[in-house]
């Protein structure tokens, strides 16, 4: 097949919608362009062009976007055609992501509309293609505007996050109105590439390679193939072939050829010595390359290149559990349990256009932090192939959400029949990556329901309409209805969910809250940690960087907007996360700094802890625990958030501490118990693991515990226990070698308010001495 690309340098225009003087694209003739990139969005090019400022993340800039939401965009390119196509050859273009309502002209005739900007459109162009020069425009209309047009048929039982009434009708990413955790920018472009493909008369239009099921020995492994041929005519000597091949080996490692009679069909069949793809920790990621083919007699036809992970995955869930009967919420991978430790995967940049250039950092992170899943959240778009083909490499299993947050989404046939062409195209795209581990009908919209005074479980979206997709589509994979998902059993007031978000009054990370939680799967739990001072001075204006003052993160603008409260002022809403993160610290050291290294120190500081406590917490309660995936790794804008890497890359304390807390291997502590605190060496891992450890005083250099540990492989093992006072604050380092491998940890022991943060960032820093801690603007 050939292809051309259509990114690049585009002209963009841009008017009120209301009052646009432009009906179709020959209206553009004699008025002037901005420059335009796609993939991009209209901000930035406005951005690039001096209409806007040049770092629209700095100060209150974004609000500058404000009036640009009224805006219908219109995107013009010029581009020479094939000169010649072959026989039963067709033009097809493709525009992978279009936000969000747009119209489609090719030389002047409309050929298509689509109003998705999660999924690609395709059209076929044939008729309207040249041989020599083309013009290819695309009008984009304003989705706020959009949204009102169709406001009057909006059910009256829908509600929104707080903020985000707009959000409820279109198709795009929900988040982009404004959310806790991100800026408003209600953008409109081609935030994914454009391209136009020559397609011939043969084409393999689905593949979809399963594994059904391995050999306990692990000698063979029973695969499915689903196949889809796109071919003129069914004859006698079509045949098609598929073929296995690792990277280390020239030859396919297993082939499978049988006559096609049919244009889709499914074929199971066996391979031998099959090598197994495993979450991180657990095994290593080989990845099979495979070639389904399509041929008549000696002449190929037609092929189709993908990549197989061996293996198989399955989550064994309850839907509640209770204290008389304990629930379950675990995944296994070739029949093995795992326990689970992660992050939530937020959007990366609030202008998504942007999102690939961050991939290979962000999801190298994961790996560096030693997470093992990542739940892709459901406020966000979808991430594309690049995202999952890291997530293959590196053994991340990936909790996908389908895009729905925190709201009440309208429940008709219009909505539904949207949902239900997203949720097909979705699956297809991604459903042959090994690390797609689950699919979950939404974000919070079962607490919605819920806090609304309504049956989660009437919502047909998830109930019905998603499941059957995923069910038709995947069929290899778990579907969760809702996370967390509040079924008839929780409805009828009969336990706890078994999969929790765990935010509740954000007070002291070991309080009863977050103690006395039996979810066996917590799935979002997070901690605020205040970015580096550098970062700080990097979207903030000197002004309102520390202001004089009490509290100078109060009836502060910027601090507000970057909170982010898109209104940027006290009563807008997300206006008190910046207050929180400040009554975090003194719930902790019982006073709140009044210098900002110290602020910086503190807040950090805290959030560590909080984030070891969380991981430590879901591994000393394996296997009751399931896992825990913490919020979050990465910002998509400079903000005050849970996050543990800033916008900026910077990287705050908690980033060590979750590195180290997440490790296969890890020896720490449980709370105190009848004068003890008792230490476990937690084993992630299939191999059974021995060695040495030694506990000291961190502030006398006293040895407390010392000797050998041996942990069962994928199990926990207590080591030994030391007396202590619960009336008594002191610092533990715990150190250990095994088979080579040396780690390193801490235990803060005692109860707030601990007297100083200076002191014990001292204490700290003596006990990772040369492991080079992230700094911070009080280091």
């Amino acid at each position: 097949m050939k292809m051309q690309s259509l990114d690049g340098e585009w002209e963009l225009f841009g008017f009120p919608q209301r009052t646009s003087p432009v009906k179709c694209p020959a209206d553009l003739e004699g008025r002037a362009p901005l420059p335009a990139t796609v993939p991009g969005e209209a901000p930035l090019a406005l951005s690039r062009a001096g209409l806007l400022p040049a770092d629209l993340f700095q100060g209150l800039h974004m609000q500058r976007l404000r009036p640009y939401e009224f805006y219908e965009w219109w995107y013009r390119r010029r581009f020479k055609g094939a000169e010649a196509m072959g026989p039963g050859e067709r033009a097809v273009l493709v525009f992978e992501g279009v936000d969000c309502a747009a119209e489609y002209y090719l030389n002047g005739t409309r050929f298509g509309q689509s109003e998705n900007a999660f999924i690609a459109h395709e059209f076929d162009v044939t008729e309207l293609l040249r041989a020599g020069e083309n013009e290819l425009a695309v009008r984009l209309a304003s989705p706020i505007e959009t949204a009102a047009a169709r406001a009057g048929s909006t059910p009256a039982v829908t509600r929104s996050h707080p903020g985000c009434a707009e959000s409820l009708r279109l198709r795009r990413p929900p988040s982009s109105y404004g959310w806790d955790i991100l800026c408003r920018g209600v953008t409109c472009g081609l935030w994914r590439g454009v391209r136009l493909e020559w397609r011939g008369p043969h084409r393999v239009a689905q593949m979809y390679l399963t594994t059904l099921h391995i050999q306990k020995d692990s000698r063979a492994a029973r695969l499915r193939l689903f196949y889809v041929f796109e071919t003129p005519a069914l004859a006698a000597g079509l045949r098609y072939r598929l073929e296995g091949f690792l990277a280390d080996q020239a030859a396919p490692a297993f082939t499978y050829e049988k006559e096609l009679w049919f244009h889709a069909g499914s074929e199971e069949f066996g391979i031998e010595n099959p090598r197994l793809w495993w979450p991180s920790g657990y095994g290593e990621q080989p990845l099979y390359r495979v070639r389904l083919s399509l041929w008549e007699n000696d002449a190929l036809l037609c092929e189709r290149w993908d990549t197989l992970g061996v293996r198989t995955v399955k989550l064994e869930r309850t839907e509640v559990t209770t204290a008389e009967t304990p629930g379950k919420f675990r995944f296994y991978v070739n029949g093995e349990p795992i326990l689970c430790k992660g992050s939530n995967w937020v959007p990366l940049c609030a202008f998504h256009s942007l999102d690939a250039g961050r991939y290979e950092k962000a999801v190298g992170m994961l790996r560096d932090t030693h997470c093992n899943i990542v739940r892709c959240w459901g406020g966000n778009v979808y991430e594309d192939h690049a995202f999952f083909e890291l997530c293959d490499r590196y053994g991340i299993l990936v909790w996908q959400d389908f895009a729905m947050a925190c709201s009440l989404y309208p429940r008709d046939e219009s909505f539904a029949a949207q949902l239900r062409a997203e949720a097909r195209a979705v699956i297809q795209k991604l459903r042959q990556h090994p690390s797609l581990a689950l699919w979950s009908g939404d974000n919070e919209c079962d607490d919605s329901y819920a806090g609304a005074g309504l049956d989660p479980n009437r919502n047909l979206l998830t109930r019905e309409l998603l499941r059957l997709e995923v069910e038709n589509h995947d069929g290899a994979r778990d579907y969760l209805p809702s996370s967390p998902y509040r079924g008839p059993t929780w409805a009828a007031g009969q336990g706890q969910t078994a999969e929790a978000h765990l935010w509740g009054p954000r007070d002291y990370f070991k309080s009863a809250f977050y103690t006395d939680s039996r979810a066996c799967f917590v799935s979002e739990v997070g901690y605020h940690g205040c970015p580096n001072r550098a970062s700080m001075e990097r979207f903030l204006s000197p002004d309102a960087l520390w202001p004089q003052g009490p509290k100078p993160w109060l009836g502060n603008a910027e601090w507000f907007l970057h909170a982010s409260s898109f209104l940027a002022r006290e009563d807008g809403p997300w206006a008190g996360r910046n207050q929180l993160m400040a009554n975090q610290i003194a719930e902790m050291f019982g006073h709140i700094p009044e210098d900002l290294d110290d602020f910086v120190l503190a807040s950090q500081l805290v959030q560590a802890e909080a984030l070891k406590f969380f991981i430590e917490s879901a591994r000393l309660r394996k296997w009751e625990s399931g896992g825990v995936i913490w919020w979050n790794l990465l910002d998509g804008w400079p903000q005050f958030s849970d996050a543990v890497v800033d916008w900026y890359w910077g990287k705050k304390l908690a980033y060590d501490w979750v590195k180290r807390a997440q490790r296969p291997l890890h020896l720490m502590f449980r709370e105190p118990e009848d004068w003890y605190i008792a230490l476990v060496a937690g084993n992630d891992s299939l191999q059974p693991r021995a060695g040495h450890y030694r506990v000291r005083n961190a502030e006398s250099g006293e040895t407390v515990l010392e000797g050998a540990f041996a942990a069962p492989a994928n199990e926990n093992q207590t080591v030994a226990r030391l007396r202590v006072c619960s009336g008594e604050r002191r610092l533990l380092c715990i150190e250990w070698e095994s088979e080579g491998e040396r780690g390193r940890s801490h235990y803060l022991h005692g109860k707030p308010p601990f007297p100083s943060y200076r002191g014990l960032w001292e204490l700290l820093k003596a006990v990772y001495q040369g492991e080079s801690p992230a700094e911070t603007a009080g280091a």
